[in-house]
């Protein structure tokens, strides 16, 4: 499973005709790439360092070198390079016995939160666990399927007394956004990267002073371009018939790495909050006498 090299396939009709060049040099032989100079490349692909650079930055990647040391470990836990950026996921099909359903949904799973974890920069991550423990107010964004991720984050924040509130309605998330300023933080969910309401919302919070997190799928998309700091789930499943299964799964992996780093980050502060938080629920439970 290769990440990157199919994500670089699934782009290629975005990719300008000099940039598409250079990617189809790539896809065909990534084994050599890796071993391969800027200039080198360069000649071989009839296009300048510049566009390699360039193609590069469009990936999230800082350079060429940066380019290669990702695509070099992902060929080597991908496997046979032919094999390399073909997709395993299972699409649903008619008449499986449930048997089979259950191995093919884990097996989405699984893969893409291995794919998802292969993107983790730590670097990027300390940077965003740091931006979220000490924002003044976090406003969390996401349409549709992406909203359950937004609201998973915001239950998990809200029982460690952060103040963060999620929106779904395109009309709240840009009142929200038009109210944070400087020390609030904006994180804004999309799969595709490309829904206009969140984009919108993301925009306004940016223009207002706002730190801007966007989570969306690896590429090259609107939403991450606008972020002061993108994070990536896997970009591998397709299909219209999986209802996004993995690619949710996969986003709150990130949500829940987000999360554990900030309780950890802040210990002291964040662990009563959640004990007595757990504490009441269960006291209420109890005297409720549910479940």
């Amino acid at each position: 499973m290769a990440t990157i090299l199919h994500t670089i396939q699934r782009q290629l009709s975005k990719l300008s005709p000099l940039e598409r060049k250079l990617a189809e040099r790539i896809l065909a032989a990534p084994s050599e790439v890796v071993h391969m100079g800027i200039t080198e490349l360069a000649e071989q692909s009839a296009v300048s360092p510049a566009t390699i650079t360039r193609f590069c930055k469009v990936f999230h990647f800082k350079g060429f070198p940066d380019f290669k040391v990702h695509l070099a470990s992902e060929i080597t836990q991908g496997g046979p390079e032919e094999e390399s950026y073909s997709s395993a996921y299972q699409d649903i099909v008619a008449g499986n016995p449930l048997s089979l359903i259950v191995e093919a949904i884990q097996a989405n799973h699984l893969a893409s939160i291995r794919d998802t974890t292969s993107l983790l920069d730590l670097t990027k991550l300390t940077k965003v666990v740091d931006w979220l423990c000490g924002a003044r107010r976090i406003d969390l964004y996401g349409m549709a399927t992406s909203s359950i991720v937004a609201q998973d984050f915001y239950q998990k924040l809200i029982r460690i007394g952060v103040n963060c509130t999620s929106f779904a309605d395109s009309h709240m998330q840009i009142t929200s956004a038009s109210t944070l300023g400087p020390d609030d933080v904006a994180f804004a969910v999309s799969y595709s990267g490309e829904t206009p309401e969140t984009i919108d919302a993301l925009t306004c919070a940016r223009n207002n002073g706002a730190t801007t997190i966007s989570l969306t799928s690896y590429g090259s998309n609107t939403l991450a371009s606008l972020a002061d700091l993108p994070l990536f789930s896997s970009s591998l499943e397709q299909g219209m018939r999986r209802g996004d299964m993995a690619s949710r799964i996969a986003q709150l992996h990130i949500i829940d790495i987000l999360f554990t780093g900030m309780v950890s980050k802040q210990f002291g502060d964040f662990v009563p909050k959640l004990e007595q938080s757990y504490i009441n629920v269960q006291q209420y439970r109890n005297k409720r006498g549910g479940h």
